[in-house]
């Protein structure tokens, strides 16, 4: 698979090309997430390609970008071979575009082969790991700028984690929990952006979820830097009054306090966060079965992300139904890259009213911080070039 940066397509959020109705349904283009977890090669007991791809066909994706935190780790060509072949043996249910790691074995001391890897994938990224020096961060900004690569950082000072696995915040301290600052995200999200700033990098980044590192984009956006954002469902529709003493509310970013959920609102709303990503990161039931203390960070949200959108956003009025689609469906691919075919299409039953349940998910992953919540919009149909691939 070559995937080559620098081309942005046509495909501009304007209501009559985005939007129309058939039959009854929504017809929308097919959404894009550019940050999901198949977890293959190396972990598929929580979910393979395959089921990944399924899962997102089933949310109205039509095209993802794998995080490569796997093992092998694609750190040079030789690794990233077997999530290709992988990716290929799938049968192309959805466009799958590969991630390739910053650094050898996302350890962050040694920079990974980017000149071969580069048109092999869509960016480079270590998520899971946030690069912890400044200097190895300079360096690799310095060569994805000559390589037109973007970097999606994943922004986290391990200095200032101390065990945290919720937010260090009312609940935290109420329940008895070890807290994460929103400093150990918003720490290196400053000192990326005067690193872009200073290099000229393409820079993304991953899952934000406090109000000083929307700031600090809104900032550096006026001043320049070429930077783009993302953040998730849950991020915008829960916080840490919603916890629960239960693994699927692990998840790392951590659901936040009151104030930094609206903040993230009124990033949305003025473009400083630039797409909505799910971070879909299954786990084996055992694994998320451990409580807020004990379980792995990470939560599914392919299959839910626009019900639970569309509801919570939408038919509430904070956005508009374009707007969202923007976020869903035209932004990720503008900003990555990624083209939007004739036949990318996904059509809504948007009068459809159910409860979450996380036992009809076609992929491996169960947890969901949204199991049980109530939503409107169901997805009867997706199309892949044309082809159907999900079908209710």
């Amino acid at each position: 698979m070559t995937v080559r940066q620098g081309t942005r397509f046509p495909v501009k959020a304007t209501q009559g090309s985005i939007i129309r109705k058939e039959d009854g349904v929504f017809v929308f283009p097919g959404f894009c997430d550019v940050h999901v977890h198949f977890r293959e090669p190396g972990f598929s007991y929580k979910e393979t390609i395959e089921t990944g791809s399924r899962a997102a066909a089933a949310g109205g994706y039509t095209a993802v970008c794998t995080m490569p935190n796997l093992n092998p780790v694609p750190d040079s060509a030789a690794h990233l071979e077997e999530e290709e072949r992988l990716i290929r043996a799938a049968g192309g249910i959805v466009d799958v575009y590969p991630y390739a790691a910053l650094t050898v074995g996302e350890k962050g001391t040694e920079a990974a082969a980017l000149e071969e890897l580069a048109l092999r994938v869509i960016a480079f990224s270590d998520d899971g790991k946030g690069v912890q020096s400044e200097s190895m961060m300079r360096s690799l900004m310095e060569r994805c700028r000559r390589l037109g690569k973007i970097i999606a950082a994943h922004c986290e000072d391990e200095r200032l984690l101390h065990g945290g696995y919720i937010h260090d915040g009312t609940y935290a301290r109420t329940h008895r929990h070890r807290g994460i600052c929103s400093e150990s995200e918003w720490g290196p999200i400053a000192r990326d952006l005067k690193l872009a700033k200073e290099t000229g990098c393409a820079y993304h980044v991953c899952h934000i979820s406090c109000r000083e590192s929307v700031e600090l984009i809104r900032q550096a956006k006026r001043d320049g830097v070429d930077v783009t954002c993302e953040t998730g469902p849950h991020y915008l529709l829960l916080d840490e009054n919603d916890l629960q003493e239960d693994g699927r509310f692990r998840m790392n970013p951590p659901l936040r306090a009151k104030e930094d959920r609206e903040a993230l609102l009124e990033g949305l709303l003025d473009g400083t966060i630039d797409m909505i990503a799910t971070d879909h990161a299954p786990h084996s039931a055992d694994e998320k079965s451990r409580g807020l203390a004990g379980s792995a960070f990470g939560v599914v949200g392919l299959e839910c992300a626009f019900p639970v959108l569309y509801t919570g956003l939408v038919k509430t009025g904070i956005l508009t139904l374009e707007q969202l689609i923007g976020l869903m469906a035209i932004r990720p691919r503008e900003r990555f890259g990624i083209p939007l075919r004739e036949g990318d299409r996904c059509e809504w039953d948007l009068e459809a009213e159910y409860g979450i349940d996380p036992e009809t998910f076609l992929s491996k992953g169960r947890a969901t911080p949204f199991a049980g919540r109530r939503v409107y919009g169901r997805c009867v149909r997706t199309q892949h070039d044309g082809k159907t691939v999900f079908e209710r």
